[in-house]
């Protein structure tokens, strides 16, 4: 059996080059733990900006002059090889895919987790790359579009950032709602953005949604590309402006909507919910993907060796979908 496993540290933060491959003692799961061997895990647009510090509000989570967790990844799909003897979710030889929050360590060749954390039973109709994305986009954009909002049958939603990994899962997902899906991307993701079940895909360069008359019930920025100052004028009455990226701005105007208005702005830490939520989201994420609704888009497989290459990529802010590390 290995003795030592394979990890990436960020010792500092700081661009893609400050990635550093580690190897480390290969851990013995406790009584409430499994040791999982990772066949994939994410490299998202989120784990950048942890690998970067940003933004700055967030580093007493994170760790103040340096990443307190060290390790990257959060995201990721395997195998159980070893269970604690208090562990009755799981048995060795079980796939299983999830998150790790602010453990990170996701991208590795191994990690050890308690078995009533964000982990779930990986269904054969998934991959594990297809499975080490679904903590990401996917569950990201689920909370956004049934708890935060309530989307509802003919709502009318404006997806900004259609083709990453939040919009191109949050396409589908308002469109197996029944909403009215309007997405941006660049022209050369239009055409998936509408196979994928958007009513009408907008060229970004060409057009601005925001500022054609059209009203909508919800406006999704998936990268805080925009503002509710900019997306005021596109609501409709009782309409929400919805974005996972948190900054000050943000927070201003989560206060002030909250306190007058019937327009909103909403944010929420989805990957930072209880475990036993993000449980829940899934089985319901899986629901869909055995229904045949929904599946992740993917994008580029790197190996695990090339992380940092993996990093660099998703900075170019070109990429379809997920990105996954093998």
């Amino acid at each position: 059996m290995d003795t030592t496993f394979d990890a990436w540290a960020v010792r500092r933060y700081g661009g893609p080059n400050v990635l550093a491959p580690v190897t480390r003692a290969l851990p013995t799961p406790a009584d409430g733990q499994v040791l999982i061997r990772v066949r994939a895990s994410a490299v998202s647009r989120a784990d950048g900006m942890m690998r970067a510090g940003i933004p700055k509000w967030a580093r007493p989570f994170l760790g103040f002059s340096k990443p307190r967790a060290e390790l990257a990844g959060t995201c990721f799909s395997g195998e159980v090889i070893a269970a604690g003897r208090a562990v009755t979710r799981f048995q060795p030889g079980d796939a299983v895919f999830g998150e790790v929050g602010l453990q990170f360590g996701a991208n590795a060749s191994h990690i050890c987790l308690d078995a009533e954390a964000s982990l779930v039973k990986k269904p054969d109709t998934l991959s594990h790359e297809e499975a080490a994305v679904m903590c990401d986009g996917a569950l990201t954009s689920w909370h956004f579009l049934t708890r935060v909002v309530q989307l509802k049958p003919a709502d009318k939603v404006l997806i900004l950032g259609g083709s990453g990994s939040l919009g191109t899962a949050a396409v589908q997902f308002a469109a197996t709602l029944g909403a009215q899906v309007t997405a941006t991307s660049s022209a050369r993701n239009t055409e998936m953005l509408e196979t994928l079940g958007a009513s009408r895909a907008v060229d970004y360069r060409v057009e601005n949604p925001l500022e054609t008359g059209e009203r909508f019930n919800v406006v999704f920025d998936t990268l805080g590309i925009s503002s509710f100052k900019a997306a005021k004028p596109a609501l409709l009455e009782q309409g929400h402006y919805i974005c996972p990226v948190l900054g000050m701005g943000l927070l201003r105007d989560m206060l002030c909507t909250a306190i007058a208005g019937t327009k909103r702005a909403k944010f929420a830490a989805a990957g930072l919910e209880k475990p036993a939520l993000h449980r829940t989201e899934l089985a319901e994420i899986l629901d869909l993907v055995k229904e045949q609704r929904f599946l992740p888009v993917m994008d580029r497989t790197y190996p695990l060796s090339d992380l940092v290459d993996a990093h660099h990529y998703v900075e170019t802010g070109r990429k379809r979908g997920n990105v996954v590390v093998v």
